[in-house]
């Protein structure tokens, strides 16, 4: 009976450490991986870019209001079209801000929720944690279309909660202005004000951090998994409180995870169409970035559509150069911080 071969011996054949294939198989699926990114990709957002310098630079300009330096309109025909192109700048300039203000409500609601989140599923063992995950999945497998019109189904006129949602009136943040002591005690006012939810930026801001929540908390989820709960736990028993833990020992660990999911956040909330575009009613003080390209597109205002467009194309460019600094980083941060090392931040 033949002895049976000793691992490490002599007629232990040579161990492979890693996946080995023929060099036509790794040239082949990198040749298809490049072929599929550059024409789904590169050229897309390259031929954005084109079609918006087609007329050049001077009207990629002029579409944010920058007058060249022609004759003042003469005719009523050119006092028209001037009247007209000046209305449709200040459009275009309202859709940028709407995008911007709706970011800065939505992102930061989404980082608070998403470290709240990711500190529940991963600190704590309870009933309906497996629950808490897959809603925190549920804007993944949900069409923003129905994710909008689930918005107005429940805050419309005649939804579920539409009586309390119609029967309130807000001010709106941006009209905010200086009134004077005279008469009033107050000198702060607001000079326009909304009726209910729906077809308002509120209704914009809420579909937007439907669609958006998902990010922050996961990409903090996986990695505060992966690290455990034993720094807390040692800074704890040395006497840290609660805020100081988090701010001390489980934000240093997941910073750049957190900026990566912040990342995606603000490029999702600037580039949401179809929940928005639900919420908003097609009222043209209610557009984003998104809802005015398509306005542009349809009026066939193609070289304006792309120009808008190209902002939105650039958002994504610097969103990828950052996330590349990111994983650079995270790749040179990856190192273990000694425990003593710790301690004495937290002392």
């Amino acid at each position: 009976m033949a002895a049976a071969p000793v691992l490490g011996g002599a007629l232990a054949g040579p161990v492979k450490t890693g996946i080995e294939e023929p060099r036509i198989v790794r040239v082949t699926l990198i040749a298809l991986s490049i072929a599929f990114l550059t024409l789904f990709i590169v050229l897309p957002v390259a031929n954005v870019f084109t079609q918006a310098f087609s007329k050049g630079v001077d009207a990629y300009v002029q579409t944010f209001g920058t007058e060249s330096g022609g004759p003042p309109p003469k005719t009523i025909l050119d006092k028209r079209r001037a009247a007209m192109k000046r209305a449709q700048v200040e459009k275009t300039w309202g859709a940028i801000r709407m995008s911007v203000g709706i970011a800065v409500v939505v992102v930061p609601l989404n980082i608070v929720f998403g470290l709240m989140a990711a500190w529940c599923v991963t600190k704590f063992r309870f009933r309906g944690r497996a629950l808490l995950v897959a809603l925190i999945d549920l804007p993944f497998s949900v069409s923003p279309v129905i994710a909008g019109l689930v918005f107005v189904l429940l805050l419309g006129r005649s939804g579920l909660f539409g009586a309390w949602a119609t029967g309130f009136t807000w001010p709106d943040p941006t009209s905010l202005m200086w009134q004077g002591f005279a008469g009033h005690v107050w000198p702060l006012t607001f000079s326009r004000s909304y009726e209910g939810v729906i077809f308002t930026p509120l209704a914009i801001a809420l579909a937007s951090i439907f669609v958006t929540f998902p990010f922050v908390a996961r990409a903090v989820i996986p990695l505060m998994q992966t690290q455990g709960s034993d720094e807390e736990l040692a800074a704890l028993s040395l006497g840290a409180s609660g805020w100081r833990i988090f701010r001390t020992v489980t934000l240093p660990n997941i910073r750049w995870a957190l900026l990566y999911g912040i990342i995606l956040c603000t490029a999702r909330a600037f580039g949401e169409f179809g929940a928005v575009s639900v919420v908003s009613g097609n009222v043209d003080s209610n557009d984003t970035m998104p809802l005015r390209i398509e306005k542009l597109w349809n009026e066939y205002d193609n070289q304006a559509a792309f120009t808008v467009a190209s902002l939105l194309a650039l958002l994504a460019v610097v969103t990828l150069v950052i996330k590349t600094v990111i994983d650079i980083k995270a790749a040179r941060g990856r190192a273990v911080v000694p425990l003593a090392q710790q301690n004495e931040t937290i002392r």
